[in-house]
């Protein structure tokens, strides 16, 4: 079973036990979230999707952090310029516990 949920402006196709990063979410690691936007269930039954689908996505928050670096390099040959610009984006590492369809 797996369930397509919508947070953080992405899409993430998650199955119980899966970990994820997604975009900071508020709470400490340990404490429970639930993901209202679910876009799509899919079961042995077959793929349920649409505007009247009530269905939740619950997770855990493992741990808060900057996690992904985010590199920007300029150079201009033969000009001596050289720049480097770095970012560390927020993200929230989350482990899914049930999906409830």
């Amino acid at each position: 079973m797996y369930a397509v949920i919508l947070t953080g402006g992405k899409q993430y196709k998650v199955a119980v036990g899966d970990e994820i990063f997604v975009e900071k979410l508020a709470g400490e690691a340990g404490e429970t979230i639930t993901f209202d936007n679910v876009l799509a269930v899919a079961d042995d039954a077959g793929i349920k999707a649409g505007a009247d689908l009530k269905a939740t996505v619950a997770a855990e928050v493992v741990n808060q952090g900057k996690n992904k670096k985010v590199v920007v390099l300029k150079y201009k040959a033969k000009k001596g310029y050289r720049r480097k610009n770095g970012h560390r984006q927020p993200y929230t590492r989350v482990r899914i516990t049930a999906i409830n369809a």
